[in-house]
Formats: structure tokens, sequence, C-alpha cells
């Protein structure tokens, strides 16, 4: 990214609130929907995420906040959308993948019929925390035969080391932590 770039995502930066104390006292919530009331900053940030994804068949969009970005990202790439979503929320056939949770652990589905194999995807989601989202995510898509050209975030946690998890795949996100 070029020092213009290097501006523009400080900017959008500063369009994400931070709410300590939520949701559970201790815990720093980056709220970022200032940044999407702010047409400007919203698209700028559509614009960065899709920059690198051309050619992409698909946008695999994680729950929920990963929905807000992963549909105007499809639009801008003319790519499908998919949605990967908590367990029991999706009304056809699915694949399931659990992963582990700080305290427990998560399942999220995918449809069976989502995607061709050989199909070339993105995964976005909002945030990159621990990566146990976005690696289930990765799981699935692997088990519909998907290739998967990267994920991307808007924003990663970093002292989580989220990517540990997802090394194996190209990682990006636009603000870090």
């Amino acid at each position: 990214m070029g020092t213009g770039a290097a501006m523009d995502v400080e900017a959008l930066r500063g369009r994400i609130r931070d709410v300590p104390d939520f949701p559970q006292p201790g815990i720093l919530f980056r709220d970022i929907t200032p940044l999407l009331a702010d047409p400007a900053a919203f698209r700028r940030v559509v614009d960065l995420m899709a920059a690198p994804y051309a050619g992409i068949g698909t946008v695999v969009a994680i729950e929920s906040r990963g929905f807000i970005l992963g549909a105007p990202l499809a639009y801008a790439l003319g790519a499908g959308l998919v949605p990967v979503r908590k367990l029991g929320r999706l009304p056809a056939e699915t694949l399931r993948e659990e992963y582990a949770l700080e305290y427990g652990a998560n399942t999220v589905e995918i449809h069976r019929d989502a995607m061709d194999a050989g199909e070339r995807v993105v995964i976005v989601d909002d945030l990159l925390a621990t990566g146990g989202t976005a690696r289930a995510a990765a799981n699935l898509v692997e088990r519909l035969g998907g290739v998967i050209a990267g994920i991307c975030v808007l924003a990663e946690l970093t002292a989580l080391r989220g990517r540990d998890l997802l090394a194996d795949y190209d990682v990006r996100s636009l603000i870090e932590y």
C-alpha cells in the first residue's frame, strides 16, 4: 500500500469506536458502526478489501458482521455470496464445523451446495481475533472443494495471534490493533 492508502487506513481506524467493558468487564470492543455509517469510509473499506481479489467467484461471509462487509464486497467483485452461519440458521442441507472458544465451543454451517469444487473463494469477516471462526469457515470451504484465495478482515487483534491458526492462507487485514 502506498502512502496515500496508509493515510486512508488511519482515517478509517479513526472511525472505529472503542467501547470499554463490552460485552463484559475487561473487554475493549471495537465498534465498526460509526465507520459503516460514513458512506465515504464504508465505500473505501469495500474498495480496499476488494482490490486483491479480482477474478474471485465467491465471497464467503461469516455471520454476522462479516455479512455487512461480504455483501458489498461480492457486489464489487461481481462474485456470488455464500453465508457461513451459526448452527441451525441455514434452511437446506449443511456441513458443520465445530471450533474451540476460550470457554467452550461453537459450531458454524454452510450449505452443502454452496459452491462448485475448484471455485476460488475469499473468506470475509469484520475481525480476526483468535482465528477459530475463520479456520472453521476455511475448513468448510475446503470440504466443499473450494480453493481459498485469501481471508480478508477489516481489523485484526494481533496480540491474540489468530494468524497462527491460519498459517496456510493469505490473510489480509486493513487495520491492526
